[in-house]
């Protein structure tokens, strides 16, 4: 990766793990439904708005359009709602380390549907260290029984297992016609098709008090800057790096929201917590593979003066 992909990997971490903090300060005023709807309704609107910049176009046949229905529940509307409402209940800090274990179901998920994305052998260590992880951190309350806390940390492992779908999904949408930009702005379509008469029908948000300063800047926010923005780096990413390189932004995000969740919201996470994002990591660099690669290969280079007897091991006198 050149200088400018890993400014633009920084930024989008900064854009997603600010996801986390601005529904963290939205939820205490408005209900979830509402403000996911907000969310992606406004980054659509902005995203065509900004089409004849960024070269958006509308899906071109009725399988497109099915396809981009589909990705905007699975890979928007759902996870949104999920991680927004276990918000109510939990830290912006430790709901990013639970959606942090989305790659690990990717890569579960993947050898099952699909027939060349199989899990090799650090793929398989790094799920079960992920997973590790993961019952570090959701085990304590499961033991505990089913309290509000368990639902809301189940709620964005679900959502973290409906990203993972999505992105099996996404890999069809080349096949239809449509450049990475136009799944961006169809998606965020479709979810906001799909939640805003939800939003209507159950929250009656006319009915809600007008939110504070706070709330409404949160809102345009995420809108902006976390939805819109970040899937116009996401993708100048993917085109120049690759979805491998793209998905350390994964690694980045939890740092990102924990620390704002620190300075601005006053949040403090118990030490299991950060234990379970410890093994998150690392199973989410062995899933990468590159860390232990370049390791192992430091540990089992050979010694060309021990593996050539050509060269001497040390010096003779003449």
């Amino acid at each position: 990766m050149t200088a400018r992909e890993w400014g633009l990997l920084a930024l989008l971490s900064a854009l997603w793990g600010g996801s986390f903090l601005f529904v963290g300060v939205a939820v205490k005023e408005l209900p979830p439904l509402t403000l996911v709807a907000l969310r992606v309704g406004l980054a659509a609107a902005l995203l065509w708005a900004l089409a004849p910049m960024l070269g958006i176009g509308p899906p071109r046949s009725v399988a497109a359009a099915s396809a981009l229905l589909v990705l905007g529940f699975v890979n928007n509307a759902l996870p949104f709602s999920l991680i927004a409402w276990g918000q109510t209940h939990l830290p912006s800090g430790l709901a990013s380390i639970l959606n942090a274990a989305t790659p690990l179901f990717t890569v579960v998920a993947a050898h099952f549907l699909t027939s060349n994305e199989k899990l090799s052998g650090l793929k398989l260590v790094g799920a079960l260290l992920g997973f590790a992880g993961v019952a570090a951190l959701v085990g304590p309350n499961l033991l505990a029984g089913a309290g509000v806390d368990l639902w809301a940390e189940l709620a964005v492992l679900a959502a973290a297992l409906s990203y993972a779908l999505g992105a099996i999904f996404a890999r069809r949408m080349p096949g239809l016609g449509l450049k990475p930009i136009d799944v961006a702005a169809g998606q965020a379509t479709a979810a906001a098709l799909w939640l805003a008469p939800c939003a209507l029908v159950w929250n009656r948000p006319w009915t809600l008090p007008m939110p504070g300063a706070a709330t409404i800047a949160s809102v345009l926010a995420i809108a902006s800057l976390s939805t819109a923005l970040a899937y116009i780096v996401y993708f100048r990413i993917l085109a120049g790096a690759g979805a491998t390189n793209v998905q350390l932004a994964t690694l980045l995000i939890p740092a990102v929201s924990v620390a704002l969740g620190a300075l601005i919201l006053g949040e403090r996470l118990a030490a299991r917590q950060f234990l379970g994002y410890a093994l998150i990591a690392a199973g989410l660099a062995f899933i990468d593979g590159r860390l232990p690669a370049k390791l192992l290969r430091f540990r089992d280079r050979p010694d060309r003066r021990a593996a050539d007897s050509r060269l001497p091991t040390r010096r003779i006198p003449r």
